[in-house]
C-alpha cells in the first residue's frame, strides 16, 4: 500500500450482498466486503472479498487492481482509443475520399491493359 501510495484512511469499507451460489443468505445479508479506495473510485472498480478473508488480503485485492489500473492506463490508454477510433463510423467526407482513390484506382487499373485491336 506505501508503494502505490494508499493511506488506510483513503479506503472505504461497506459491506454488501455477495452474489454467487448460497440461497437465502447470499440473497438476504449482506456478507460481502467492499473496498474502495477514496481518490481512485470514479475509475477503479471496487475489491469486493467474503469476509473469511483475513483483512490483509482484502487490502491486497484492492492494491492489485488499482496497481492494474495504473499499468493498463500508462501502457493501454493509446490502445483503447485506437480501437474507439476503429469503431467510429466514418464522416460523409472521409466516405468520399474513400471512393474517390477507389475510382483513380480503377481507373489506374483499366490502363494497364492491352491495347485493342480494334483500332
Amino acid at each position: 500500500m506505501a508503494r502505490l501510495g494508499i493511506r488506510e484512511s483513503d479506503i472505504d469499507e461497506s459491506f454488501v450482498r455477495s452474489s454467487g451460489a448460497g440461497g437465502q443468505n447470499v440473497n438476504k445479508v449482506s456478507t460481502c466486503v467492499q473496498l474502495v479506495h477514496r481518490r481512485a473510485a470514479p475509475r477503479s472498480l471496487p475489491a469486493r472479498a467474503q469476509p473469511g478473508h483475513e483483512p490483509l488480503h482484502r487490502r491486497r485485492l484492492l492494491c492489485d487492481k488499482i496497481e492494474e489500473k495504473a499499468l493498463a492506463t500508462r501502457a493501454g490508454g493509446n490502445r483503447l482509443e485506437k480501437i474507439r477510433r476503429q469503431k467510429r463510423k466514418r464522416s460523409k467526407r472521409a466516405k468520399e475520399r474513400i471512393l474517390e482513390a477507389k475510382r483513380h484506382n480503377s481507373s489506374v487499373k483499366a490502363m494497364r491493359g492491352r491495347p485493342s485491336q480494334n483500332d
